[in-house]
């Protein structure tokens, strides 16, 4: 919840803004320093038109990436505020393991403005904004499903309907790091399926899916899967990070190989 304006003086002098990653002091709470945000890698362009994989060369503006012509995705699109690296990582562990959902609103905005920029059909009004679902085991014990409240923002930003529990996951699956593609699969078959009571709403909608992270895709996968055959005529994705260390700068890779989001 934003701060009222006549507020926010006081909540500055009590406490003082300061960097979510380092702890430099900062104009605003919910901004990062200028060399934390320079740290962050944003995809580049050109993209593959479906996925946003960014292209080494210059493409024509609707060439697909390999993978998308290997195996088109079921989805109608995929935007991510950022690549996965060492920055993006801390921003989404402090986010969602520390606790800290006031990161939501940095994190849901950095997200709606890659929105505004990628050439896609845009989100507001008459569009579903649909989280992708933890276990309520998970959802008991952490307090809130980061996904969920990224949701909120860009619903808030977009005028788009939040629909928390659009999908459900039907039972706790581990964590999927380490699997292969296949594997992945078997570990989410069945375990992420629309709530009967959303299926009205979802019938011919437009749906922003919405996580903080995609790794290899299985998740974001399923959710889909559930999504159209939920009645879904549309399912564009969204996340905050994405994992993809080819497209990195050399420095960047250095700096998120080998680390692997929960």
């Amino acid at each position: 919840m934003p701060v009222p304006d006549w507020v926010a003086p006081l909540v500055d002098f009590v406490f003082p803004p300061r960097c979510p990653l380092c702890g430099t002091g900062v104009a605003s709470h919910g901004a990062l320093c200028a060399g934390c945000w320079s740290s962050l890698v944003m995809p580049a362009v050109p993209a593959c038109r479906t996925c946003g994989r960014p292209f080494a060369r210059p493409v024509a503006a609707d060439a697909l990436c390999a993978p998308c012509l290997a195996r088109p995705p079921r989805h109608d699109g995929l935007v991510a505020a950022t690549l996965y690296t060492d920055a993006s990582r801390r921003l989404v562990i402090a986010f969602k393991r520390g606790g800290r959902m006031a990161l939501a609103g940095l994190l849901g905005r950095m997200l709606w403005a890659r929105l505004q920029a990628a050439p896609l059909e845009p989100v507001g009004p008459g569009w579903l904004i649909v989280p992708v679902p933890i276990h309520r085991w998970r959802l008991w014990t952490r307090g809130f499903n980061q996904s969920a409240l990224l949701g909120r923002e860009i619903a808030r930003h977009t005028g788009g309907r939040l629909l928390v529990d659009a999908l459900i996951r039907t039972r706790s699956t581990p964590t999927l790091g380490g699997l292969g593609r296949k594997a992945r699969q078997r570990v989410l078959r069945g375990a992420i399926t629309v709530r009967p009571g959303a299926r009205a709403a979802l019938a011919g909608a437009r749906v922003l899916l919405v996580d903080d992270v995609v790794t290899s895709g299985a998740t974001v996968d399923a959710c889909v899967r559930a999504l159209r055959r939920g009645g879904a005529a549309s399912v564009t994705v969204a996340c905050f990070a994405r994992v993809l260390d080819e497209a990195l700068p050399q420095d960047a890779v250095g700096q998120g190989s080998g680390l692997v989001p929960g």
